[in-house]
């Protein structure tokens, strides 16, 4: 088994690669200044913003906020794994990945969750041989049938079925030979239930079964839908080790695979919806699993696309959903991102409207799809009358806790001067009262914060004795040239400072995100100095925080804020 990536490899290997090279072979650059820069290969646009530093070998975008190092660039336009990504650059220098021995219990890590993918894989393939072959697959056929989905669709998408029946991919594992450990590892995966008498029973019974996969393509869970009278309705697979479900999305994989960029993705509530509208050739679309969409969610689909549209169902329960999507999106709000809202008729979901009104019908409600600041102030005025001074002011009182969740920025800048327009007032006074607010709470990160990160934070990249820095909490916003984002861009373009400035402790303040960061940034410099003679680069930097939620902050703030001449003196001050 190859063992880990030895980090002073890694370190060794973006020391020597040039990150215009990479990219340049990939998407065209011109000489801008010191800089270069193209349209970026992320998200749609005209106008390039998409920019690459060969002096601290990192990109940025400016438009959607994409941004790391060599790396973590072949890993997005090329959706690949890390070690996919480091064997690519080392090819291209002409050299050989090393690989560090694993101990036992790492190997034995290895293994189960490996193993966990080959049950899942197994069960995927059982459910499907169902479909096509069990004698009681003609009520599941019939019902994918009568919900327009065709059979290469049904293949596409690995679409099975599980048989009315206590033991059927029990006795199915036992006939392939699965011995008790497999049999667990069933249980880890999801797909059996173990009873009190130590035996098992099947999770998923009498149901058209939904694969469920990562970035990587790998299935990773199931969802079910009932053919009886069972409930509930839909039964997803529960927590495992490779399966969470705050941060999953139904269709991403697809999406992205059938699609060579995402202009925007769809999100839409089922399954169902999902397959409707590839079936109807919308090859975006995507869903969560069965719970509200979070930060998590959102990021995620940010890392792929510049534009979401949200197209719930058209009751009031579609309705509600969307507007807590809106609150939940606004600290996600950066420059260059955009989310629009479609509201369908009462009573119509996705599934059901393309069927009716086919596809071009869909596609000109996406065009005429609800602006989120549209939908923002429609909430704002909700019981309001516009037409008093009274009601003026109670309009403003509600839209500025909207808007104060809003990373710093031109969009938010603009939402403060639509409010002053249309409540008769000065932008100077919204500012002032927009200070008096308190800041909301943001969501956080999953309790397990390491887990989130991408490849290289995770598994991959051997750890650095003391390297464990303090995550922030919260999702930082992009402010513009705060004493804190000044003391991030110089520090990212000047590491070693950290060696000789003594940062106060109220930075890691779990209130202030912007500070935690700081803080964790400085822990983790310190911790690298400590081991080595050289502060790590930039690139490293943003390759440690690669896949997180402070990434684009961290991209924003290299690329955004050209350090002073007097850079380490203005880090003292």
């Amino acid at each position: 088994m190859a063992g880990l990536i030895p980090q002073s490899f890694i370190d060794d290997l973006l020391d020597r690669v040039d990150i215009v090279e990479v990219i340049d072979r990939r998407v065209p650059l011109k000489k801008a200044g010191r800089s270069y820069k193209a349209c970026c290969p992320f998200h749609d646009e005209k106008t390039p913003s998409f920019n690459v530093n060969p002096d601290k070998q990192f990109y940025h975008c400016f438009g959607c906020g994409a941004g790391g190092n060599a790396v973590g660039f072949l890993m997005d336009y090329e959706n690949v794994d890390f070690p996919t990504a480091i064997e690519s650059l080392a090819t291209l220098l002409g050299i050989e990945v090393p690989h560090e021995a694993v101990s036992e219990k790492q190997q034995q890590q290895r293994r189960k969750t490996q193993s966990i993918y080959d049950v899942l894989n197994f069960a995927s393939r059982y459910y499907q041989t169902q479909l096509r072959k069990h004698p009681q697959r003609a009520r599941a056929v019939d019902y994918i049938k009568n919900r327009g989905i065709s059979g290469e669709m049904a293949r596409d998408f690995a679409l099975g079925f599980a048989p009315a029946g206590w033991d059927n991919l029990l006795q199915a594992a036992k006939q392939a030979g699965f011995d008790k450990q497999q049999l667990a590892q069933l249980e880890a995966g999801g797909m059996l239930v173990k009873k009190e008498n130590g035996d098992y029973y099947d999770r998923f019974r009498e149901r058209i079964i939904f694969p469920i996969r990562d970035n990587r393509g790998r299935i990773i869970a199931f969802g079910g839908r009932v053919l009886g009278d069972d409930k509930p309705k839909y039964l997803n697979s529960p927590e495992t080790a490779v399966f969470h479900k705050q941060r999953e999305l139904y269709g991403l994989y697809e999406a992205r695979k059938s699609n060579a960029q995402l202009d925007y993705l769809i999100l839409v509530e089922g399954y169902m919806d999902v397959l409707a509208l590839f079936q109807r050739g919308i090859s975006n679309a995507l869903a969560t699993l069965g719970t509200a969409s979070n930060i998590q969610h959102l990021e995620k689909i940010f890392r792929h696309t510049g534009k979401l549209v949200v197209c719930f169902d058209g009751d009031d329960a579609g309705k509600k959903a969307a507007q807590r999507l809106l609150e939940t999106a606004l600290p996600a709000m950066q420059d260059g991102r955009e989310i629009v809202f479609l509201f369908l008729p009462a009573g119509e979901d996705p599934d059901s409207f393309i069927k009716q009104q086919g596809k071009d019908a869909f596609i000109y409600a996406l065009d005429q799809a609800t602006p989120l600041e549209t939908e923002l102030f429609r909430l704002a005025a909700e019981g309001v009358s516009l037409d008093s001074e009274a009601g003026k002011a109670r309009f403003v009182s509600q839209a500025l806790p909207l808007i104060k969740p809003l990373p710093a920025g031109v969009f938010k800048q603009r939402m403060l001067g639509q409010l002053a327009e249309r409540a008769g007032v000065n932008t100077e006074l919204l500012e002032q009262k927009l200070a008096q607010i308190a800041a909301p709470r943001q969501p956080g990160l999953h309790p397990d914060t390491e887990s989130t990160r991408r490849e290289p934070a995770a598994a991959n990249v051997k750890p650095k004795a003391g390297a464990t820095s303090p995550t922030p909490a919260n999702k930082p916003e992009v402010s513009a040239r705060t004493p804190v984002i000044w003391a991030l861009s110089i520090l990212l373009h000047f590491p070693e400072f950290a060696r000789e400035v003594e940062f106060p402790s109220a930075l890691a303040d779990a209130q202030s995100a912007e500070g935690a960061l700081l803080a964790a940034v400085v822990a983790y410099i310190q911790s690298v100095l400590a081991d080595e003679d050289d502060a790590p680069t930039t690139y490293r930097l943003l390759g440690h925080w690669y896949g997180t939620p402070e990434s684009q902050l961290l991209s924003h703030c290299a690329a955004s804020h050209s350090p002073p001449e007097d850079a380490q003196i203005a880090l003292q001050e």
